[in-house]
């Protein structure tokens, strides 16, 4: 299924991504630093969704309390519970 999620307090917009069979698919990022974000979707591609969540969830970002990999912790655990 395909989801999409407005981050917060991040210099990405938003996220889309696809779980299937409890596992992550084609994450993009909109916004941010293009480089480093294709390469969190790239090392996510195919992982448990649960592994994403504990591996990213509470990664800050400078002197802000989240960035991109924890937007997308928010964003799989608002999907799972959906």
């Amino acid at each position: 299924m395909q989801y999409t999620y407005k981050t917060m307090g991040t210099c990405s917009q938003m996220i889309s991504f696809e779980i299937e069979d409890g596992k992550v698919h084609n994450v993009q990022f909109f916004g941010g630093c293009n480089g480093n974000l294709k390469g969190i979707g790239s090392l996510v591609e195919g992982m448990n969704v649960d592994d994403v969540i504990a591996r990213v969830g509470g990664i800050t970002c400078g002197m802000k309390k989240t960035s991109c990999p924890d937007q997308l912790a928010q964003a799989l655990k608002q999907a799972k519970n959906a």
